[in-house]
């Protein structure tokens, strides 16, 4: 038993000398594969320095829960030497009546600075800034200004860009990279260092997307955050935005698959959770197909006269179903870049009409040799009028190319106009509307060719 116990306190030392050493994303790896008691434990026995480093990192899966498990100083202690987003988002995740207590111990200035981001909506540049922004007058010198990164740039997220405030309104006047700090003459004025060009800001309720077009348009590093009298009131960074794209990305991908976004990992969200994420669609889905059915029955005495119909209708669902799916994701992605607004939908339209009626041309023309071929070889026998069956399943791929392109196209300029995310026009959505009215067209479409001959 003495032996076991040495050994598995030799483990312990060895996981926490690892832990102190190794590079922090591989730490965050090997701590996501902890059970959370376990992670807390290995974290209790690190350096202050070190265990904020690990607990900064958003790709920390479990660090609210570990924060939970530690001693209330030592989690408070954590807590404020945290940057004050991710410090913001971990308290958001801890439960009450511990999350009152925490904040409630924590400094005054490190408790507003969560207040204060906290009261920002999901989804805006508020919500994902930090607070810690190094900032100068424009009095200083570029050598004043670099005396100072170097004494606060351990309690700041970012020391790449600097802002330059005005002594007297604190204003933001101008930024500056460290890059040019760095080398412009130390005795000139910090603003000398700056570019002439106005900077680049965005205020609290920007959305991430149209920020992160701004860091791609502008190849920056981290973009300061100004209220309505252009003082700074934090900063945005790029990895920031790389973290929020990337979940964002990820709930649009969920959606667009035909469920709710999950809020956890796959592995660790419950079944009862994972059910009604996927359940409610489903049924919407499920209950979307039964008008199927029921165009089906409108068309019956149809199908009793023509059976030969029926072998072309998995064809006609889903070549109606890929085209909406297809010009759907096309407008969804060009929406998230801002390739296109709302305002456009006509000009999209007027793109995917011509492009639905090519598609359908070449997919009919397909069909239409398909049927051929197969009689004129006897693989199959579509009857007398197996031509006039060709010209309705081509000119029913035609009308069904060209309507699920266009409904595919024009759904997320809708929902974005009744302000619903685009990316819940998911494809299985759209591949059930274009189903119901698939059908429609094509008993519409039989009925005018084959009527006086097979109906």
């Amino acid at each position: 038993m003495e032996e076991r116990a040495r050994d598995d306190r030799a483990e312990i030392r060895d996981d926490v000398l690892n832990l102190e050493h190794g590079h922090v994303a591989d730490v965050v790896e090997h701590l996501n594969d902890q059970e959370p008691e376990d992670a807390a434990e290995l974290i209790g026995k690190l350096p202050d320095e070190r265990a904020i480093e690990i607990l900064d990192q958003p790709e920390f899966e479990d660090s609210a829960e570990v924060v939970a498990n530690l001693p209330i100083e030592r989690a408070v202690a954590l807590l404020a030497g945290m940057s004050a987003d991710r410090a913001t988002d971990l308290l958001t995740e801890v439960e009450e009546p511990l999350r009152s207590e925490l904040l409630a111990r924590l400094d005054p200035e490190t408790r507003n600075a969560v207040s204060h981001l906290a009261s920002y909506p999901e989804g805006s540049a508020g919500a994902i800034m930090t607070t810690e922004v190094v900032s100068v007058p424009t009095t200083w010198t570029v050598g004043d200004t670099l005396r100072h990164i170097r004494v606060v740039e351990k309690s700041r997220e970012t020391i790449y860009t600097i802002c330059v405030l005005d002594p007297k309104t604190r204003a933001l006047v101008q930024t500056v990279t460290l890059r040019r700090l760095i080398t412009a003459d130390p005795a000139a004025p910090v603003l000398s260092a700056a570019r002439y060009s106005k900077p680049i800001t965005v205020t609290p309720t920007t959305d991430q997307e149209e920020a992160a077009r701004l860091f791609s348009k502008y190849d920056l590093l981290a973009v300061p955050v100004v209220d309505d009298a252009y003082r700074v009131i934090g900063i945005v960074t790029v990895d920031d935005i790389i973290d929020a794209i990337f979940e964002e990305s990820t709930e649009d991908a969920q959606k667009f698959g035909g469920m709710e976004a999950l809020d956890e990992p796959y592995m660790d969200i419950s079944f009862l959770k994972m059910m009604k994420k996927r359940a409610g669609w489903l049924c919407a889905l499920f209950l979307g197909e039964m008008l199927t059915a029921t165009a089906m029955q409108h068309f019956e005495t149809e199908l009793e006269k023509a059976i030969v119909l029926t072998l072309f209708i998995p064809l006609i669902m889903s070549s109606g179903g890929n085209s909406g799916s297809q010009a759907t994701s096309l407008i969804i992605r060009a929406l998230a870049l801002g390739e296109v607004k709302v305002k456009d939908w006509w000009r999209v339209a007027l793109r995917e009409l011509p492009s639905g009626l090519a598609l359908g041309a070449i997919l009919g023309t397909i069909g239409i040799i398909r049927i051929s071929v197969w009689q004129m070889l006897g693989l199959y026998d579509y009857g007398p009028h197996w031509i006039l069956v060709a010209l309705t399943v081509g000119t029913g791929l035609l009308g069904i190319v060209t309507f699920g392109s266009m409904s595919g196209s024009m759904l997320p300029f809708l929902l974005k106009r009744l302000g619903f995310d685009p990316a819940s026009a998911s494809a299985p959505f759209v591949a059930t509307l274009v189903d119901v009215t698939g059908l429609v067209i094509y008993f519409s479409v039989a009925v005018v060719i084959l009527s006086g001959t097979l109906l």
